[in-house]
């Protein structure tokens, strides 16, 4: 029904547009928080570690690219996995993971701006404030603040969002030049890269940063000539924001010291504008960090709430969940903001990127092997999508065993997440969605009504 339903409405976003979509979800407030981290591990060799992310990143977005010209609907994700796995338990719990895992971003981006606004409060001898206080206050406002924006008005959302996407990609394209001459080559050498294995476990980590080209999928039913512009739109985003990143990484650490960088890697992007700009860049690029990751928490509780509205309509969650108010899923506003403030105030940032970023490896092997199994009726290549199975799952894996040997209650919360999903499904949906299967999803052609 939402196929039929996407070929008679009008289609209003070109290429360009779609692009825009694509680079706004990636380049929103992972870039910012996740730089500093990948310093950490992969050292000289970030750039490669951001470049290994984006090639996993680049091989899902053909699985995203053929499944969206097939399945053109704003569930996006979400319907690939039904029509794939005829909306058993395994399809409502990863449907649910998915719903989970952008909470882990909103989480995160709040993260990332406490951060750079703490920059404002300190001082030659330290920060003016408690740290700790200062601290859960950024991160409880960069959630409420947009929590109220959200319940207020949607359209406020829409409308800022494509502003913010050109200020933050222009900003970053200038730090990027005025950079590029004070770059020392040394710095990027080989004998100051991390191992091979931790430069893999460095893309992994920060795979957060790339995980936005999925939005291209929801906004698929709206899209020009979408059997040419979906594909150009995935790959074209995707090898952008990878040529981006990997300029900023080379950037970063070809001009601060690296013991200046992970002294401030939760701001690394702003100190990494000093050399080149001071402290004005130093603080235009704090300016950007905030304005960046306000808006991408903002357009996140956006989406997730109608995410969460879209699966309670299939029944997947419960039916108070499914319901509007002048346009507005009230109750997945309320959800999706609650969790996401507990999850930000309780969790360092590190243990957030990695959750989110095997949360999002996770549901992208998934996807992959959801294009296998459709790949006839997407018209796919077989080799193709099983490379991208293989490097998604290995990529996770990966990211599994170097976080459980170094980070074991990120593992612990991961593994939570996965257990509350395939729970609730199976609970929920044993105990109660049968008898509402009637109010909101047919069997006959695995569609919402």
């Amino acid at each position: 029904m939402s196929e039929k339903m996407g070929s008679e409405k009008t289609r209003t976003i070109g290429l360009l547009g779609a692009i825009s979509i694509g680079i706004g979800g990636m380049v929103g407030g992972g870039i910012f928080a996740v730089l500093g981290e990948a310093v950490s591990l992969a050292h000289g060799a970030t750039a490669m570690a951001f470049l290994f992310a984006g090639v996993v990143a680049l091989f899902t977005s053909y699985s995203y690219a053929k499944l969206s010209v097939k399945y053109q609907s704003q569930g996006g994700t979400v319907t690939f996995i039904d029509k794939a796995f005829n909306h058993n338990l395994l399809s409502g719990s990863i449907n649910l993971l998915l719903w989970l895992s952008y909470l882990v971003t909103i989480a995160l981006y709040a993260v990332a701006f406490s951060s750079y606004a703490q920059t404002f409060f300190k001082g030659d001898s330290g920060l003016w404030l408690n740290h700790q206080w200062l601290n859960h206050l950024f991160i409880s406002l960069a959630i409420l603040l947009p929590f109220a924006i959200n319940l207020i008005s949607a359209s406020i959302v829409g409308k800022s969002e494509t502003i913010i996407v050109v200020i933050k990609v222009v900003l970053l394209i200038i730090v990027i030049a005025a950079s590029a001459s004070f770059v020392d080559v040394e710095r990027l050498s080989y004998q100051h890269w991390g191992s091979s294995l931790s430069i893999v476990i460095a893309g992994m980590v920060i795979f957060v940063a790339y995980e936005g080209f999925e939005l291209i999928a929801n906004a698929s039913e709206d899209i020009k000539n979408p059997k040419v512009n979906l594909p150009r739109a995935f790959y074209g985003s995707v090898i952008l924001v990878v040529i981006l990143y990997v300029l900023i990484a080379l950037i970063t650490v070809g001009t601060v010291p690296e013991s200046e960088i992970l002294s401030a890697k939760d701001y690394a992007l702003a100190v990494a504008a000093k050399p080149a700009l001071g402290t004005v860049g130093f603080i235009v690029v704090s300016v950007a960090a905030l304005l960046a990751t306000f808006s991408a928490i903002n357009a996140t509780i956006y989406g997730n709430s109608r995410l969460a509205y879209i699966i309670a309509i299939e029944g997947e969650l419960p039916k108070v969940m499914d319901s509007e108010k002048r346009n507005i899923p009230f109750m997945g506003v309320i959800l999706t903001s609650v969790l996401s403030f507990l999850i930000a105030n309780s969790i360092s940032l590190r243990e957030i990127s990695i959750i989110g970023s095997a949360s999002f490896l996770l549901v992208f092997f998934i996807v992959n092997v959801a294009a296998y199994r459709l790949r006839d009726e997407i018209n796919a290549n077989k080799v193709v999508i099983i490379f991208a199975s293989l490097v998604s799952f290995a990529a996770l894996i990966a990211l599994l065993v170097h976080t459980y040997q170094n980070n074991p209650k990120a593992i612990v919360v991961f593994i939570s997440f996965i257990l509350v999903s395939v729970m609730f499904e199976a609970v929920y949906g044993k105990l109660v969605r049968k008898h509402l299967f009637h109010r909101a999803y047919d069997k006959s052609d695995k569609s919402t009504v």
